[in-house]
């Protein structure tokens, strides 16, 4: 996997070992970021289920402000952190943080943190899900991951007036049009992976 635009276009990225990651395809991560290429630069980006980091690298290459990376598994942190070194000094404008995306969210609330762009790309299973993301018997929509840190985040004051969120997840995993104070403007497919566009009101 290599970063496709921006400063660091090319470089590559280095993959969690052992870790349950599915890293989104070079072509699917493109046309994300030709949707929303006029929020990056100088936004402040939260790439929650970061995996390798590449959302918010990506992001980062392409000119924005800040980038947090959440993943509640270690080699994915670890990944993240080398990731990060082609940032050089520059790697200050990044944080890495192992923890859970639904605490995570909590915590950006009590810390008054405001995000201008959120990727969201929990592991999804045509099995089934826990809270965690984790296959665990048969899915029932309430426990998908995606649809549990989207009702969180409509829930909590951490997106700024125009924010984007971005959610990738599995076809069969349906997320609400709208909750809260966020709302689906656009939806697009690749074989069986969604990728659902939602902005603030």
């Amino acid at each position: 996997m290599r970063i496709i635009g921006g400063e660091h276009r090319g470089r590559r990225i280095k993959m969690p070992g052992g870790a349950d990651v599915r890293p989104t395809q070079d072509r699917v991560r493109e046309a994300i970021f030709n949707v929303i290429a006029e929020k990056v630069p100088k936004s402040n980006v939260l790439d929650l289920y970061a995996g390798s980091g590449a959302f918010g690298i990506e992001a980062l290459s392409r000119g924005a402000l800040s980038a947090v990376f959440v993943d509640v598994d270690i080699a994915c942190v670890r990944a993240i952190s080398d990731n990060l070194a082609i940032f050089g000094k520059r790697k200050k404008m990044a944080q890495v943080l192992k923890m859970e995306a639904i605490r995570a969210i909590s915590r950006f609330q009590k810390e008054g943190r405001k995000f201008e762009l959120v990727f969201l790309d929990p592991p999804y299973h045509k099995g089934g899900f826990n809270g965690s993301g984790t296959v665990h018997g048969p899915r029932r929509a309430a426990e998908s991951p995606a649809k549990n840190s989207l009702i969180k985040m409509s829930a909590c004051d951490i997106l700024s007036q125009h924010a984007f969120i971005i959610a990738e997840h599995f076809e069969k995993d349906v997320l609400p049009r709208e909750m809260g104070g966020i709302v689906l403007f656009k939806e697009k497919r690749y074989g069986d992976t969604v990728v659902s566009f939602y902005r603030k009101k």
